[in-house]
């Protein structure tokens, strides 16, 4: 998509105006922006809700539409509270923290709507779309805590850059994280400082340590710490393994990933087990999963098995079925279905992925499920030709949705039952296109995985027509 900034001349930034804010949830941005017009030009505004009175500054200015951030909140939104982190409004990850909860849940449901009003899919407009499912207690719910770590007048700081820029907030609390996740991070950034370890020096790709990944098991209470460095050299190693074995009992893995140079990717493709077991184990619909350090869980260990069991009644599943486990990970979805079908077979692209979700599969004494390493629309094909048919299908994709050729493939195969699971309503609403002249929607849920964000995941249920 081009991008035209500085093109609408009858704007600068740094520009202030007082203005009101649209009163409707399914007028907010995507990212969780408020949004009002100055002389009929929309306005984007980070940190203002609905019905509010905002002086603004002016960001970003576009062809079409201009970007702003709040400068003063003149007459407060009734969705307005006080949200628990300082830095809730600048930081990505926190966007909707000072918004009632409530009204987040509104909010998400709509953006779901919106989406599906975008793309119009067939039907669209007859499409059944839930409430959103929401948490009794909206904090403390993310397992995963993955921070850059830089040095800033000599003391090391680790978290999350700031909305659009590339200034890093050193994160000394934070209210969605697990506790346990802050507890292991703040005690290791320490270790750091104190042994004098180099963090990464992005003016000269010089230092060592990257980001820190510490991810906790709910019903274990296993940790896991990652260090992703820019070298393998790892000065200092064994003081710090020394150091988190003695202070933190709770962590019973500790690996390195290499991840050298300047990349935007924050993993690297060489793992190593520095201390203790090379995965954590999570209990999930009463079943236990290893985790290694690149596997991928969903972030919210409370809403995972509510989720999972929408899509698991949305398949209605009688017992003979083929079923397939597209985007599998390490089996986290289709392995507690095993027992509603005749067979699983899953895919991935990760291969350690798939090396878990068998050794899953075997730690559960699960026979009728296997998994391998490869593009759903390249095996799916292989299978048919050889004579294997599925009849029953689970999707959930990455937020850049179905893969062109797997949507192909999907709809030659057309199986009679097939469950979507999305983490983005745009890309899910734009595949419905192509998937709605086959099968019949017959309702959307959305579930909120990340409360205090703008994300929202959505399980689809279809029926073929």
């Amino acid at each position: 998509m081009k991008r035209y900034q500085n093109t609408n001349d009858q704007f600068q930034v740094g520009q202030q105006f007082t203005l009101n804010t649209k009163p409707e949830f399914d007028r907010m941005g995507v990212n969780g922006e408020a949004v009002g017009y100055i002389d009929r030009t929309l306005v984007f505004i980070q940190g203002a809700l609905p019905k509010e009175r905002v002086t603004i500054e002016i960001t970003d200015t576009y062809h079409h539409y201009l970007r702003a951030k709040v400068v003063n909140v003149v007459t407060p939104s009734p969705y307005r509270v006080n949200p628990r982190d300082d830095y809730a409004e600048s930081v990505g990850g926190f966007e909707l923290e000072a918004m009632e909860y409530s009204a987040q849940l509104r909010y998400k449901k709509e953006l779901v709507r919106q989406s599906i009003n975008k793309y119009q899919p067939y039907g669209f407009e007859n499409y059944k779309i839930h409430n959103t499912m929401g948490m009794k207690d909206p904090y403390g719910y993310r397992n995963k805590a993955q921070f850059q770590v830089r040095q800033r007048d000599g003391k090391v700081i680790a978290g999350l850059y700031k909305t659009r820029s590339h200034d890093l907030v050193d994160l000394k609390t934070c209210s969605v994280q697990y506790p346990v996740t802050m507890k292991v991070m703040r005690a290791v950034v320490d270790m750091i400082q104190e042994l004098g370890i180099p963090v990464y020096d992005e003016s000269n790709h010089s230092g060592i340590i990257k980001t820190i990944v510490v991810r906790a098991a709910l019903h274990t209470n296993d940790v896991q710490v990652v260090f992703i460095t820019n070298t393998p050299k790892f000065v200092k190693q064994h003081r710090i393994l020394s150091k988190i074995a003695l202070q933190l009992p709770e962590v019973t893995s500790v690996m390195q990933n290499i991840n050298p140079g300047e990349t935007s990717l924050i993993w690297g493709d060489e793992t190593i087990l520095l201390a203790g077991d090379p995965f954590i184990v999570e209990k999930i619909g009463g079943l236990e999963f290893e985790l290694s350090a690149r596997a991928f869980l969903q972030l919210n260990p409370f809403m995972t098995p509510q989720l999972y069991e929408v899509a698991i009644n949305a398949l209605n599943l009688s017992g003979n079925e083929r079923l397939v486990d597209a985007y599998s990970g390490v089996g986290t979805i289709g392995l507690p279905l095993a027992k509603y079908v005749k067979e699983v077979r899953g895919m991935d692209t990760i291969a350690e992925a798939v090396e878990d979700a068998n050794q899953n599969a075997d730690i559960n004494g699960i026979k009728n499920a296997q998994y391998y390493v490869g593009k759903a629309e390249d095996i799916i094909p292989e299978w048919i030709d050889e004579g294997w048919e599925p009849d029953a299908l689970i999707v959930d994709p990455p937020r850049t949705g179905l893969a062109e050729p797997l949507l192909d493939a999907i709809l030659d195969v057309a199986p009679e039952k097939f469950v979507y699971v999305s983490c983005n309503p745009a890309t899910m609403a734009r595949d419905l296109v192509d998937l709605s002249k086959v099968y019949h929607i017959d309702f959307i849920q959305p579930i909120d995985m990340m409360p205090q964000t703008a994300r929202v995941e959505a399980v689809v249920k279809f029926t073929k027509r």
